[in-house]
């Protein structure tokens, strides 16, 4: 169901989850939510090197990831320290723990939200879109993206409105954004990941 572009740095990690009832009516178990500290123990640690790795992914098409642009899983861990990172729900919150703990960062999307084909690519130079429920754009030209019928709808910096998950959200798709010289990395990560949403009640499946 998706096909990922040709791309000289790009290890992408995918999985899809179904949940056994809408999200909201599920509660995040404490073996996510002690991940929200920013030294918890956990399989998979954040390094210099993959921070690194990710900007250099991203910065490849032409995108400069930096500022406000810069990659989610720096933003987690910003907030982790500040002691800001709350509950969502049980779907963001393992989104948030994985990518905070192991560096990489991870588009989370409400697959009944989106439109098939599926792709991941490059974005096109013009291309934007809404991130959040203010209304706030995001300029994507450059960035790898993930792409539906209606345009991009997921990076590794920002995922769009239209496509996050919501009270009703029963399927997701997860795209883990890793670089080809953290391979190994990436695979524990994804299987860490699908076993702490599996002790969740959830089912995933390989994309």
């Amino acid at each position: 169901m998706l096909t990922v572009d040709p791309h000289p740095l790009l290890q992408l990690g995918a999985f899809v989850t179904e949940f056994p009832a809408a999200l909201g009516d599920l509660a995040t178990p404490a073996s996510i939510t002690t991940l929200f500290a920013v030294d918890a123990a956990a399989p998979v640690q954040r390094t210099e090197a993959r921070r690194a790795s990710v900007r250099d992914l991203l910065r490849h098409g032409g995108y400069k990831p930096t500022g406000r642009g810069k990659p989610a899983s720096e933003y987690l861990v910003r907030a982790a320290t500040n002691g800001k990172l709350g509950t969502i729900n049980l779907a963001v919150d393992a989104c948030n723990a994985v990518s905070l703990q192991s560096g990489f960062p991870i588009s989370l999307v409400d697959l009944d939200r989106t439109t098939p084909p599926l792709r991941v690519g490059i974005a096109a130079a013009d291309a934007c879109f809404v991130f959040n429920a203010s209304g706030q754009e995001i300029a994507l030209g450059g960035l790898l993206c993930l792409h539906d019928a209606d345009g991009p709808c997921a990076n590794a910096v920002k995922d769009s409105q239209r496509t996050k998950t919501s009270p009703e959200t029963r399927r997701t798709l997860s795209l883990v954004w890793g670089c080809a010289e953290e391979a190994d990395a990436l695979d524990d990560t994804v299987a860490w990941y699908r076993a702490l949403l599996a002790v969740a009640g959830a089912a995933t499946v390989s994309d």
